[in-house]
């Protein structure tokens, strides 16, 4: 059984939209955070966004390039996300991994544990 398992991604234009999901198996009382990191080519790694899904949650976390933009988003009851991407431009052209980790409200997910395959996404005219 696949960790992470991720779907969505592909090709559009300028301003359209994308949505992403990822699931996780394995006991959901386990992970504590889910989100989404990129990486463009020839560019670094960088986060996207990610939600705290243990117990109290959720709570989310969005990075500055995509705020007002992306929205992550939690199936309820399950260890599944999904990241809506609004108003895309070329620059987030990038390969979208899912992760799992450990939550703080001032990064996101830290302390990495799983990595999805990743999903490409494309923007562009």
């Amino acid at each position: 059984q696949v960790p992470l398992a991720e779907s969505g991604g592909g090709s559009v234009k300028p301003g359209g939209s994308v949505r992403l999901s990822c699931a996780a198996s394995g006991d959901r009382y386990s992970i504590n955070c889910m989100g989404w990191f990129r990486q463009a080519p020839v560019k670094e790694r960088e986060g996207v966004a990610f939600m705290y899904v243990g117990d109290g949650g959720p709570a989310t976390f969005y990075t500055d390039p995509v705020k007002g933009r992306f929205t992550i988003s939690q199936a309820k009851g399950k260890n599944t996300v999904y990241l809506q991407m609004n108003s895309l431009r070329v620059e987030d052209t990038a390969k979208y991994y899912c992760v799992t980790g450990f939550w703080l409200v001032t990064e996101g997910c830290t302390a990495l544990e799983q990595w999805g395959q990743g999903t490409e996404v494309t923007v562009s005219s």
